[in-house]
């Protein structure tokens, strides 16, 4: 009976979360280690990375179920005390749709997609963008706005040098708002200290200071409440040659007349309060729109108007080739991200209400302010300012801190100013019932439904400063009202893209993994979505309990001493990294290391953080194989020994190879005073076999948007931890308003929230939390396998370009297609466009060599898949090849004609040189198929004719 027993117990054992999310199963594995001629998975990690480096076991919790993982995220999900947020500062209670939320922020369709560079199989994603960029441009009544930036704080920073890059002969101090949100403030004041810039805090109700300045930046309305007219500072700004920035909330400006209109050059914000939960500070979309003129100075991403090659419209980013790629170390933003789920989130939550809607939200919340104002006043609590849209600052002499503590006591928070100020501010989610709690905290007894119903929409509003110019007049915003119209248009939007939900994204660099339910779920739980970044840290125990377990999990996967999650995208990893070297070394005494040494082949984002972070950039050479050139590295060593801050290099190599040369390189730098910056972009060829912090590093970010599975959200959100060793740790991001006292003072906030995207973070403790040691070290093995096993089936069609230690790649491989665009014509434009007709998106293109192609399998997909994908390459290259014999020339070739539409094929019959079938089935009948929205997109035609908002109805037609 016991041997029953015994069998019955491990029938109902769960099947282990890593044989999940690992793609292969030990059938295919063996298949795969078989084609490479190789006995093992050991044997080939043995082979591949460097036994200098090697590792032992990570140090982690035994792997958990999914059932426990879940129940153990739900239970620290409680821990959190969300009560009715009304501290306001640029973050307010919202209502998600719920058709958007089901619809976008939790349907794999929306998350799981890229970056829209592929833009024939990005349109839906592409047109929500358009949405967002045109709210966002309407509401600020300036005529260009980005598709999103990754929170206010550092919206308003980009906005700092921004005005610099305009004006080349800008000087003087940026002059900041005294009431602009004081973690908006800090984020410019760190970021200008980085810089060597200026930056003064004033009272703008004043006037501007005296003297010289590059911009300034006004808060509409203030984080105190107060409306001020910006008119007169906008003016003064103009007539002494600086440009102004207005940093806005979105909602206010449906009643308030739109920065533009009142002349301001450059506006900044949050769309957090349009839809998207507080998530504990983040992920939120922030974002800037511009005057005209200063387009092509926008940082981050555009989303335009172009042409298919059937003359109809079609969207794609513009200006494309981002700054930091293109300038490199004269670049002045490291921003290569956005927040593209959130965004598309709040340009839904904008579709669903329309003008009417947001409109009639904003009085509601502002009535509410009112009413409350008014039963202040009445119960003999002074208001200190009569003019605001949705926030009352109170003045009790002495008694802040009492009453702060009743109202939460009434389950309200509200914000604690100073001992004798208290801010509230009305949102969508209060109501009169909250407003009379809060009143209760005062000692004010009052009916304020009562107040509510009687108050006057707009009353506390400065007459001068009502909205008159009409927005969101486009019919996108007019067409939707029910449910049933929006969840069709949602599912159109869905059904135009290529995301992970319909097949393998083979992305060299970004790891397009499995984003697993189970570890997707959780994000939605109220005690995650729905808490105040500022709330007191009481009431956010359990983010405090995931975040410091999280935080030493990837200390101890990585090798460093400590690690801060707050860094909201790798980019700002790299700033804090880089900023944390240079804390290091002024504290020090040695302030004149500021040299940064990058290899060639490093991604554009490195030499733009080492300028942002306050270094000098100096280049070093690649070897013919790839490698950093260690003669050369050796002579910048010496050249510099005297101010030699750090290099940044990636490992394994943007080339995906292990180099052996690695352990060298860290002590060779070590050796002439520098620290060593090893970029986190390629941990999932490490992870479980080797420490950046024990082979010779000193810093590195982490993507958790790559190898810890946070999804990509078509182009953001994502988390760029920075990890160090002990020495740098008292230079980490520090935020003033941190609910720890003890790290509210240093080297200042790289992001707007303490704790960044705090939201999304329980997505890679889960995945942690389930994997343990053991998954996560056999994902690393099957993710290097994938990629030499691809590079295998392919290197007799496609020369692999690199390749590393024992001639093996790492967990990716670049395909050359260099020498046969010279002998057939045919672009890797034409490879990455047919290869769409073959049901698939796009390695990575001409990164980071031109011509080439870059893939990274991951560890999440099967045999199958790796198969499809590498039949379609070869029969992409049997293609080649009769163009190459003359059967077709590269222009009347399926290659060129890609990706092909069941429209543009059907006009085109008898018109081409190949079969309808050739074009649209290429491996046959597919009931299946991915159908692409548009043909090929002129890029350049969207550049030389630059629209960014929505297109009326008519273009389509």
């Amino acid at each position: 009976m016991s041997e029953h027993r015994e069998t019955l117990t491990d029938l109902l054992r769960p099947r282990p979360f890593a044989e999940r999310h690992v793609g292969p199963d030990d059938q295919q594995l063996t298949e795969m280690l078989k084609a490479l001629g190789v006995s093992s998975l050991e044997a080939l990690m043995d082979d591949a990375v460097p036994a200098r480096i090697r590792a032992g076991a990570l140090d982690l919790p035994p792997a958990a179920s999914e059932a426990d993982t879940a129940r153990e995220l739900r239970e620290i999900a409680a821990e959190n005390n969300p009560l009715v947020p009304m501290i306001g500062l640029g973050y307010h209670g919202t209502v998600t749709p719920p058709v958007v939320r089901r619809n976008v922020l939790e349907d794999p369709s929306w998350y799981t997609a890229y970056t829209p560079y592929q833009p024939e199989i990005s349109q839906g994603r592409l047109e929500a963008l358009i949405n967002f960029q045109t709210v966002v441009a309407d509401l600020t009544g300036l005529k260009t706005s980005n598709a999103s930036l990754l929170d206010e704080g550092t919206a308003a920073a980009e906005a700092m040098t921004l005005v610099r890059r305009a004006d080349r002969k800008a000087s003087g101090p940026f002059v900041v708002d005294a009431d602009a949100l004081p973690q908006t403030i800090a984020v410019v004041q760190t970021r200008a200290a980085a810089m060597n810039l200026e930056v003064v805090v004033a009272d703008l109700a004043q006037g501007l200071p005296d003297g010289e300045l590059s911009g300034v930046l006004v808060q509409y309305p203030g984080a105190s409440g107060r409306v001020l007219d910006p008119r007169p500072v906008i003016e003064a700004a103009h007539e002494r040659g600086a440009l102004a920035v207005v940093a806005a909330d979105l909602l206010a400006l449906t009643l308030l007349e739109s920065p533009g209109e009142l002349g301001a050059d450059v506006a900044v914000g949050s769309s957090q309060r349009f839809g998207v939960p507080l998530f504990y500070g983040g992920p939120h979309a922030g974002f800037m729109a511009v005057r005209e003129g200063l387009e092509r100075h926008l940082p981050g991403r555009l989303v335009g108007v172009s042409v298919d090659a059937a003359g109809r419209p079609a969207y794609r980013l513009a200006l494309q080739t981002r700054e930091q790629h293109i300038r490199r170390d004269r670049a002045t933003s490291n921003i290569c991200t956005a927040q593209v789920l959130l965004a598309v989130v709040a340009a839904m939550y904008a579709v669903h209400h329309g003008p009417d809607g947001l409109r009639s939200i904003a009085r509601s919340v502002h009535a509410q302010a009112v009413a409350l104002a008014d039963a202040l006043r009445e119960g003999g609590v002074e208001v200190v300012h009569a003019e605001f849209f949705d926030t009352v600052l109170a003045t009790v002499p002495g008694r802040a801190a009492e009453v702060v503590a009743a109202a939460r006591e009434a389950g309200v928070h509200v914000r604690h100013v100073d001992a004798d100020h208290v801010g509230l501010s009305t949102s969508e989610v209060t109501d009169a019932a909250v407003l009379d709690r809060v009143l209760g905290a005062f000692g004010v007894a009052t009916d304020a439904a009562g107040s509510v119903g009687d108050a006057t929409p707009g009353t506390a509003l400065p007459h001068a400063l009502l909205r008159e110019t009409d927005f969101l007049t486009h019919e996108v915003f007019h067409s939707h009202r029910s449910e049933t119209s929006m969840l069709r248009y949602l599912r159109r939007l869905s059904a135009r893209d290529y995301a992970l939900d319909r097949g393998m994204i083979p992305l060299g660099s970004c790891t397009m993994k499995l984003n697993a339910t189970t570890e997707m779920e959780p994000v939605s739980l109220p005690g995650f979505a729905d808490l105040h970044p500022f709330a007191p840290a009481e009431d956010a125990r359990g983010y405090h309990r995931l975040i410091d377990q999280l935080e030493g999990w990837l200390a101890a996967v990585t090798g460093y001493d400590e690690v801060s999650i707050q860094p909201n995208a790798g980019s700002q990893g790299e700033l804090a990294g880089l900023m944390a070297i240079r804390g290091y070394h002024q504290a020090g005494g040695h302030g004149e290391r500021d040299v940064c040494l990058i290899p060639s082949s490093a991604h554009g984002t490195n030499a733009a953080s080492a300028v942002m972070a306050g270094m000098r950039v100096v280049v070093v050479k690649s070897a013919a194989d790839g490698a950093v050139d260690m003669d050369d590295l050796r002579a910048q060593c010496e050249a510099h020994r005297d101010d030699l801050a750090a290099i940044m290099v990636t490992y394994p190599s943007t080339h995906g190879a292990y180099e052996d040369t690695i352990s060298e390189l860290c002590e060779v730098v070590h050796e002439a005073g520098g620290q060593v910056y090893v970029d986190g972009a390629n941990l999932n060829a490490l992870l479980g076999y080797a420490k950046p912090g024990e082979f010779g590093g000193d810093v590195s970010h982490l993507n958790l948007h790559k190898t810890f599975c946070i999804p990509h959200g078509g182009g953001g959100p994502g988390v760029g931890p920075v990890g160090v060793r002990a020495h740098l740790a008292p230079y980490l991001p520090s935020h003033p308003a941190h609910p720890v006292a003890e790290r509210r003072d240093g080297i200042g906030p790289i992001s707007a929230a303490p704790y960044g995207s705090a939201g999304i973070l329980p997505i890679s403790w889960a995945y942690v939390r389930m994997m343990g040691a053991e998954g996560l070290t056999h994902a690393t093995a099957v993710a290097v396998l994938a990629a030499n096993y691809v590079a295998s089936r392919l290197e007799d069609h496609f020369p692999v370009l690199y390749r590393g230690h024992h001639s093996h790649v790492a967990h990716e491989c670049i395909l050359d297609v260099r020498g046969i665009t010279k002998a057939s014509g045919v672009t890797i434009d034409d490879v990455a466009k047919r290869l769409v007709d073959y049901g698939f998106h796009a390695p990575t293109m001409s990164f980071p060599v031109a011509g080439t192609l870059m893939v990274e399998p991951t560890e999440s997909e099967d045999l199958a898949e790796l198969d499809r994908f590498c039949d379609a390459m070869i029969a992409i290259r049997g293609e080649i090849a009769r163009v190459e014999a003359g059967e077709w020339t590269p222009e009347d070739s399926p290659l060129r004609g890609a990706p092909h539409t069941a429209a543009a094929v059907l006009a085109s019959e008898g018109d081409r040189a190949y079969s309808a079938e050739v074009a649209l089935f290429p491996t046959g009948p597919d009931p299946d198929k991915y159908w692409p929205p548009v043909s090929r997109i002129d890029q350049a035609y969207g550049d030389r004719n630059l629209a960014c908002s929505c297109p009326p109805l008519e273009a389509f037609e």
